[in-house]
């Protein structure tokens, strides 16, 4: 980099959460130095904040196997056009943003023309759920990863990965939308509004809209108050209504963001489908019971393949199974209202995740309280003094 002109920072993001995570740290590196050139690859997030994409990130916004062998030919016309590209512009630092299977060939091809050059992985890869050789292969093309959740650093160090710091997760900024305001604290505290959250994936939905049907039923008789409210995620939302016409108590379909929070911030508990919407319910003090279902094969697949013991990200943040999850064959109707319904009236079961959250709240904070700004430092530090530092 000339003394004293522009930084250059390339970054690469190929799905919409990592557009999301681009534009923040864009911003944050605007504010922290005047003088830098944006180039690469995003969304409509990242050109918000002056990115002019290399091409549509829906060129490579694809997921499962399937997809990705229909697009295999554009997939890789599209690793080699990054890669052509971060040589050409020779940028001072170059950020891959989640999508491994995109980004990090991308790394690959770029480290072996450009040595020299940094390399920041932003969103470790889940090496610490399953293949954890992943980690020590990333040392050759990846100089620091800028994780997201707190355990992830001494992942990488036990399983012999780059250099890990942990940045703060994206949720942390919006604790204000998460928690509850006045008149949401009023609603769940005295209401008895419950969230059903099938999940984002059309398997996830067809497998546990039955059970969660006869869960909803369940409660529903044995606490006469309580309201129900289904968060729809747009591309499973005619999946769900489908499934809600047997239903026989049928909850209020919630659309859109502002109304999901708002959702979130008046709940009083939650039944949800495994995964990531398990650190947002947790982040939000909603207590909830989470359940999975898979098929015979990916049932298979999973005991062979994941090293961890649980999906439930509070419980893997807090070292505990602080949250109840039904697997399989476990997850009936019944059991799951069973679980569900002293979250709702109150009790010692709901205390104890509560009390969990709030150790939640202290492992996921960051100094500062800012994950762009944490991640904006360190990606200046590489792009100011280069790799080998």
């Amino acid at each position: 980099m000339p003394v004293g002109g522009p930084l250059h920072v390339f970054l690469v993001a190929g799905e919409p959460s990592g557009d999301a995570l681009g534009a923040k740290l864009i911003r944050a590196l605007r504010q922290r130095r005047w003088n830098l050139q944006i180039s690469g690859v995003g969304g409509e997030a990242m050109a918000g904040e002056g990115l002019h994409s290399l091409f549509p990130m829906a060129d490579i916004a694809v997921m499962g196997f399937v997809p990705v062998l229909k697009r295999l030919p554009t997939l890789i016309d599209r690793i080699r056009r990054t890669q052509r590209a971060v040589i050409e512009a020779r940028p001072d630092v170059l950020v891959i943003i989640d999508s491994p299977d995109f980004t990090h060939r991308v790394a690959r091809k770029v480290r072996a023309m450009r040595p020299d050059l940094p390399i920041l992985n932003y969103v470790s890869p889940t090496v610490w759920a399953w293949r954890p050789g992943r980690a020590a292969r990333m040392r050759a093309y990846i100089d620091h990863v800028l994780a997201v959740l707190p355990f992830e650093p001494e992942a990488h160090q036990r399983l012999g990965g780059p250099a890990c710091s942990y940045v703060g997760h994206p949720l942390i900024e919006r604790f204000n939308e998460l928690r509850p305001r006045p008149e949401d604290a009023l609603q769940r505290e005295f209401g008895r509004n419950v969230l059903i959250l099938p999940g984002s994936r059309l398997s996830e939905v067809s497998r546990l809209m039955p059970v969660f049907g006869e869960a909803v039923a369940r409660v529903a008789a044995e606490v006469p108050k309580a309201a129900f409210f289904l968060p729809a995620v747009a591309h499973v939302a005619d999946a769900v209504r489908s499934a809600l016409r047997d239903w026989p108590v049928k909850p209020e379909i919630v659309i859109g963001e502002q109304a999901k929070w708002m959702a979130f911030r008046r709940a009083r508990a939650a039944l949800a489908a495994s995964g990531t919407v398990t650190l947002e319910l947790g982040l939000a003090q909603v207590p909830m019971v989470t359940a999975y279902k898979v098929s015979a094969i990916e049932k298979q697949i999973i005991r062979a393949l994941v090293t961890v013991s649980t999906p439930i990200l509070p419980s893997l943040i807090l070292g505990e199974p602080v949250v109840p999850e039904l697997l399989q064959e476990q997850a009936t109707g019944a059991a799951l209202a069973e679980a569900l319904i002293p979250l709702v009236t109150g009790g010692e079961a709901r205390s104890a995740q509560l009390a969990a959250f709030d150790r939640l709240d202290a492992a996921m904070q960051v100094t500062g309280g800012n994950p762009s700004a944490a991640a904006a430092e360190i990606v200046l530090y590489y792009g100011e003094n280069g790799r080998r530092v």
